[in-house]
């Protein structure tokens, strides 16, 4: 998409409230990396020491309804991971996690820990955020049963992916979203009366369409049962970690972090998002904020009410606000 982070999330914000890699290429390149790293006792012993820096190994013992325990791996073969996307999809919010379990090392254990794959729709190719062109692997129809699903933010959630991800969520370990991914997994019902977070951007927007999920601002990621939700953009890695080490324990989790040179210590603490608490702040059009998303207006996009002018952020929030000015006045 166009800009920046915020004008990707912004997108994907709009058309899911208003609209209510394969990964064989390269994969050779990145068993011959995954290989040399299994060899490398300098990569071993480095992430021994890093594991003793950050702390003590995972357990369940602070098992709480807001940070589930301990997730129990098969005893053999992969853990699937399924990625629903559509038009839309923002790259970091899934090709971020993908790398994370697509790069968890277990010793003594054959095969890959997860087993990564794409579900959508159809299987004609979708157009990522930036233009990216992905053909998914499986239909809703074809897809295998996952134990880990993962929602990115799109641009639109279609009813037979809302129904979808209801009834594979009956037997996931974990459902999750990332960023605005939000939207689709509270559209599908399953968070109604729960917690969750969302990209900071999106905070109002979310609020005011879903009163009864209880949104935690400053929240890096929000886990309850087996539904969770990451922030905007790179808290989907973060989340993905914290999967990987509810599995396999935490020195698995260091040691992935530290093959990816991800220094990032969001992972361990779901409220390190503090800096994001606050409402956003005004950065354009003289400091007005879209009266609908609560995101930076832009100059052009405007509607008068009552005397006042009021700034967009997208001719689609101007048309929401024109329909029912009342609501978004004040």
């Amino acid at each position: 998409m166009e800009g920046n982070a915020a004008n990707r999330q912004r997108d994907a914000v709009t058309r899911l409230v208003f609209e209510p890699m394969r990964a064989d290429t390269g994969y050779m390149l990145k068993m011959n990396r995954r290989n040399l790293l299994k060899s490398s006792a300098a990569i071993g012993c480095a992430s021994a020491t890093v594991s003793q820096a950050f702390g003590t190994v995972f357990s369940g013992e602070n098992q709480s309804k807001d940070r589930p325990g301990a997730l129990t791996p098969p005893l053999q073969g992969s853990i699937p991971v399924a990625f629903v996307i559509s038009d839309g999809a923002v790259i970091i919010d899934f090709c971020g996690p993908w790398e994370v379990f697509h790069d968890v090392e277990l010793p003594n254990r054959e095969g890959m820990a997860f087993h990564n794959y794409t579900v959508a729709e159809t299987l004609q190719p979708i157009r990522a955020s930036g233009g990216m062109k992905i053909v998914p692997d499986y239909t809703f129809e074809t897809a295998p049963s996952p134990k880990v699903i993962v929602i990115p933010a799109q641009n639109r959630a279609s009813e037979a992916m809302l129904e979808w991800i209801r009834q594979s969520s009956k037997r996931t370990d974990v459902t999750m979203s990332v960023c605005t991914g939000a939207f689709v997994l509270a559209k599908s019902g399953l968070l109604s009366g729960k917690s969750a977070t969302t990209f900071h951007g999106a905070f109002t927007a979310f609020e005011r369409q879903y009163p009864d999920i209880h949104l935690k601002r400053g929240a890096r990621f929000v886990e309850e049962g087996n539904l969770a939700t990451a922030g905007g953009l790179s808290s989907g890695i973060d989340l993905s970690l914290r999967v990987v080490e509810r599995y396999f324990g935490r020195e698995t989790a260091e040691k992935t972090a530290y093959t990816l040179e991800y220094q990032g210590k969001g992972w361990m603490d779901p409220n390190s998002n503090a800096i994001y608490a606050q409402a956003t702040m005004p950065t354009a059009v003289g400091g007005h904020l879209c009266p609908v998303c609560g995101m930076a207006a832009k100059p052009g996009i405007s509607s008068n009410y009552k005397g006042k002018t009021y700034w967009f952020c997208m001719q689609e929030d101007k048309e929401t606000f024109d329909a029912t000015p009342d609501k978004f006045a004040n």
